[in-house]
């Protein structure tokens, strides 16, 4: 038991690392400081994307662990890091794409108070990527 106990304070740790840095790249995609839009001006939109992201790279944390787990503990924990990282990058990436794509600035559309639909569009976006991910893992 204590193993596992040392296992997913381990996890958890990593996990809380790559949501970090999931944060800080929405942030620099983003006008502004992200929390402050979401704490202090209330930005519902940045609240939804922000949000999805978390969703997103807590469902490729969670299934890098779950199918590598029986793999041993080193070698979870390297496709955790490796995976969740990809996560990121292809989430900044399709946030990019977007857009390049739609108009207007996503990164100023997603962070309005009002809510605005680029904020759905971003979200979805983000959790499709997450899910191409969670497909493309297999130990």
């Amino acid at each position: 038991m204590l193993a596992s106990i040392g296992y997913a304070v381990a996890y958890t740790a990593v996990g809380l690392v790559l949501l970090a840095l999931g944060y800080l790249v929405l942030d620099l995609l983003t006008p502004g400081h992200l929390g402050r839009h979401i704490y202090q001006d209330r930005s519902v939109s940045a609240g939804i994307v922000l949000a999805a992201g978390f969703l997103a790279q807590g469902a490729i944390i969670f299934t890098t662990i779950w199918t590598n787990a029986t793999a041993g503990f080193g070698q979870a924990l390297l496709y955790t890091v490796v995976f969740g990282v990809l996560g990121v990058l292809l989430q900044a990436l399709a946030f990019l794409a977007l857009d390049l794509l739609t108009p207007g600035k996503m990164g100023a559309l997603v962070t309005e108070v009002a809510f605005h639909p680029a904020a759905l569009v971003s979200a979805a976006a983000q959790l499709s990527v997450a899910a191409i991910i969670v497909a493309s893992i297999w130990p």
